[in-house]
């Protein structure tokens, strides 16, 4: 099934450079849901973030802890459905508006890449838009995996006869313009699902992004993208991973294992409550040792005791150990997975981590052995009105859905006339889409 036969989800209307706009949106997380409301303003380019053409300032934030996720995905549809309500509401009031649309994010659904690339004659020596659209429809006509539902379909290079690595083609002259497309793709269910959640709490989904590729637009420096770097985004239930290099998403990897795995953990381990492990890995939890930790104690109630009862006391490098071998073995999947899938190379031995997971005390240490390269910790740039407790990597996704509409017209929509066949589309979204893309060349 090709492309353009195959279900996309909703795609989003470019936002005007010139224009201020107010936008909400729903990151949606195994372990928190979070709704921004915010008003968006026209910029002159900013230093270090050169693609963003607007300044978003939070006018409304609402975060719920998530329920009916697993794994990034929806397991229980009522009661996924009362946290993003819960979200929603809270940055409503906050706000003083009423959401009605939302750009969503997901985590879950086995988030993968494909790459396609075509070539066509150039029809009048000089590249028109025309030629472009052509050459993208051709990249367009490729088969992907059936039960898959495409998120982004990204232009990441033209070429121009022998000329590689052309950022923009338009009127240069040549015999055969090429295109690599790169197609970010999640199962079909997953998606479906995510969607239904939150059009049953009577919201528009205006968007469907891959969320490593909105941490990586919130917390990355345009350099960073330039020169190759890894986006690691460590979240409650699901490990999801963005390279970047020349300044495009050039590659996604997501793995179902996150900071929740840690916590169960420490709850098997030391044989305590959920919510008491939560609480231990949050207050003393860490990914390495240090020389005080068999002298520090820490108390611990056991899973039948209440808080009334006298806890038993263990040293914290009993805890550093139950936590170090789970961090490690998803470090270690993160570098084997990129080595297989030919992207090592291409992250620079640069790696950002974010997400609510990559708070873990000496975890950039532990990443820069496993993953042997430079490693910071990523929170989100370029943003106002954000609260102190938002300023962190766990909102970086968050703050990433809005700057998605400052970049999403270099994405590659279905042209008119096509419609999608698995219930995923919209096709005012699309006819809107195919009249922009005709009009704007």
């Amino acid at each position: 099934m090709s492309l353009l036969q195959h279900g996309l989800t909703p795609r989003l209307k470019p936002l005007s450079a010139r224009r201020s706009a107010t936008l909400s949106v729903l990151d949606i997380g195994t372990s928190k849901i979070v709704c921004l409301v915010a008003e968006l303003q026209p910029v002159e380019t900013l230093a270090t973030l050169r693609g963003r053409t607007h300044l978003a300032r939070i006018i409304g934030i609402g975060h719920q802890r998530s329920l009916g996720l697993k794994g990034g995905a929806v397991v229980d549809l009522e009661a996924a459905e009362t946290a993003i309500r819960h979200a929603v509401h809270a940055a409503e009031r906050m706000a003083r508006v009423e959401v009605q649309s939302v750009i969503v994010s997901l985590s879950g659904g086995r988030l993968g890449s494909q790459h396609f690339d075509a070539k066509v004659p150039v029809r009048t020596g000089a590249v028109t838009g025309a030629d472009v659209q052509r050459v993208l429809e051709a990249a367009s006509t490729h088969s992907i995996s059936p039960g898959r539902a495409v998120l982004h379909a990204l232009p990441t290079g033209y070429s121009l006869d022998q000329q590689t690595a052309v950022v923009d083609p338009s009127g240069m002259l040549g015999e055969r313009l090429g295109v690599d497309l790169h197609v970010v793709t999640a199962e079909i269910a997953a998606a479906r699902n995510l969607m239904l959640a939150v059009e049953n709490t009577h919201l528009r989904v205006e968007a469907v992004i891959a969320t490593p590729y909105a941490s990586g637009l919130s917390a990355l420096v345009d350099d960073e993208a330039e020169m190759g770097v890894a986006v690691v985004d460590m979240g409650g239930g699901t490990t999801s991973v963005g390279v970047f290099s020349g300044g495009h998403l050039v590659h996604v990897d997501a793995l179902a294992v996150g900071g929740h795995h840690v916590t169960m953990d420490i709850a098997r381990g030391l044989s305590t409550r959920v919510a008491a492990a939560e609480r231990l890995k949050t207050l003393y939890g860490a990914a390495m040792a240090t020389a005080s930790d068999e002298r520090d104690m820490i108390a611990v109630h056991g899973v039948d005791e209440d808080e009334r009862d006298l806890p038993h006391h263990i040293p914290k490098s009993h805890l550093v150990r139950i936590i170090r071998p789970r961090v490690e073995e998803v470090l270690e999947l993160v570098r084997d997975r990129l080595r297989n899938a030919g992207f090592a190379a291409q992250a620079g031995r640069r790696v950002v981590l974010t997400g609510g997971a990559s708070q873990l005390v000496g975890l950039p240490e532990v990443a820069r052995r496993i993953l042997q390269g430079q490693v910071r910790i990523g929170r989100p740039l370029g943003i106002k009105g954000l609260p102190e407790a938002a300023k962190g990597p766990a909102f970086s996704a968050s703050v990433g859905l809005l700057v998605y509409p400052q970049v999403s017209h270099v994405e590659h929509f279905e042209p008119r006339g096509q419609s999608g066949r698995t219930g995923l589309v919209s096709n005012s979204y699309l006819s809107k889409f195919g009249r922009w893309f005709t009009e704007s060349f």
